[in-house]
C-alpha cells in the first residue's frame, strides 16, 4: 500500500493512504536514504509503500520503501549532538513565525532558515505575529525587519494569531497547497493553526515569564487536512538553526541581496570577507545589503554558531 505520512514520533509513522485511512506504521532495521544520515530517516510529508500486518486484533502497517522527495528542510541540532534533523518533505512552502520578543527572534536564524530554504528551493514567508502586543517603537522595528527582507525577494506579512489580523492573507496564501508553520517555541505557531483551521484545537501553552521563553507544545511534526484545501505542517519549536551540508563557497549564493551584485566581483571566487574589490562589502557602505545579513553571512562562512544575543533590529556597530 502507499500513503502520506501525517505524524512522525521518532519510532511510529502515521501514514494516510488515498482512500483516507490511516495506519499506524513502523521500520524494520536500518533505514537510509541515499546517504543522508538524520534522526529521523522518514519525515511528515514523505510518500512511502508499505505492508498490511495483523496481529490479533490490531493491525499496522510496516514501511518498505520511500519515494524520491521533491524537497525538503532540514537543520543540524546546535547541542553538543550535531544531529541532523528533517523537519518535513515535499513542501510547496514554509512559514517562518517571527516575533520580536517574549519570545525575541534573532536575524540570525531568520537567515539561517531562509538559506536553507533557498538551497532546497522550497519558498519562505516570513510571518511577523504578536503585532497586537507591541508598542509604536517596536512596531517600528518590525516595520524596518519586514522592508529589508522584501527588498531583497521576501513575502512578509504582520498577523496577529489571537485578534486574528491578516490571518485571511496567510489563508490566501496556503490554498491548494502543502505549507509548514516554523520558528522558536512560544511564537504562535499552533494558535496560528487554531486560527486558520479552529476545529483543530490545538494545544497552547503560555510563554515562561522566567526566561521569555516558549514552552513546547508540539512534540512532534504533525501534518493535517484543512477545510480549504490545503494541508499545513505543524512542528514543533525549534532553538537554533544549524545549516546542513553547505561548502562555504556555495552558502553566498543562497543570499538573494548576494548573488545578485557578485558578478561584480573582482574575483570569480570571492568570499567576501578578505578580497579586495568585493561587489558586497562595497554594497554594505551604500546600505545596499543589511550589515545584520552579512554578520549572519560571516558566521555561517567561519562555521559559528548562532549568536541569540544579536539585537534584532542592529545595524553596522
Amino acid at each position: 500500500m502507499q500513503g502520506t505520512v501525517y505524524k512522525s514520533t521518532g519510532s511510529w509513522y502515521t501514514v494516510k493512504t488515498s482512500e483516507e485511512d490511516f495506519y499506524e506504521c513502523r521500520i524494520k532495521g536500518k533505514f537510509r536514504i541515499k546517504g543522508i544520515k538524520s534522526t529521523n530517516p522518514i519525515a511528515v510529508g514523505d510518500q512511502v509503500t508499505f505492508d498490511i500486518e495483523t496481529v490479533g486484533d490490531e493491525t499496522t502497517g510496516v514501511i518498505k520503501d520511500i519515494s524520491e522527495r521533491k524537497n525538503y528542510i532540514i537543520r543540524k541540532s546546535v547541542n553538543l549532538s550535531k544531529q541532523t534533523h528533517i523537519i518535513a518533505a515535499n513542501l510547496d512552502q514554509v512559514f517562518l513565525m517571527v516575533t520580536l520578543n517574549n519570545p525575541p527572534t534573532s536575524t540570525s536564524f531568520i537567515d539561517r532558515f531562509l538559506v536553507t530554504s533557498e538551497a532546497y528551493q522550497i519558498p519562505a514567508i516570513l510571518l511577523f505575529n504578536k503585532i497586537d502586543t507591541y508598542n509604536s517603537e517596536e512596531i517600528g522595528e518590525i516595520k524596518y525587519l519586514a522592508n529589508l527582507y522584501r527588498e531583497i525577494g521576501y513575502t512578509c506579512i504582520g498577523i496577529s494569531s489571537k485578534t486574528g489580523k491578516n490571518i485571511d492573507k496567510v489563508k490566501e496564501l496556503m490554498k491548494g497547497k502543502t505549507s509548514m508553520f516554523s520558528g522558536h517555541s512560544g511564537v504562535g505557531k499552533s494558535t496560528l493553526v487554531n486560527a486558520v483551521e479552529p476545529k483543530l484545537d490545538l494545544k497552547t501553552k503560555k510563554i515562561s515569564t522566567q526566561h521569555s521563553q516558549g514552552q513546547h507544545t508540539t512534540t512532534f511534526a504533525e501534518m493535517y487536512d484543512l477545510e480549504m484545501d490545503a494541508q499545513i505542517i505543524d512542528t514543533p519549536g525549534i532553538k537554533g538553526f544549524g545549516i546542513v551540508d553547505m561548502e562555504k563557497e556555495e552558502i553566498g549564493n543562497y543570499f538573494p541581496d548576494f548573488f545578485r551584485k557578485k558578478q561584480d566581483c573582482k574575483f570569480n571566487n570571492c568570499l567576501h570577507i578578505e578580497e579586495p574589490k568585493c561587489a558586497i562589502k562595497a554594497a554594505l557602505e551604500t546600505d545596499e545589503i543589511a550589515w545584520s545579513r552579512y554578520r549572519s553571512y560571516v558566521q555561517m562562512v567561519n562555521g559559528e554558531e548562532e549568536n541569540y544575543r544579536v539585537d534584532i533590529y542592529s545595524e553596522k556597530k
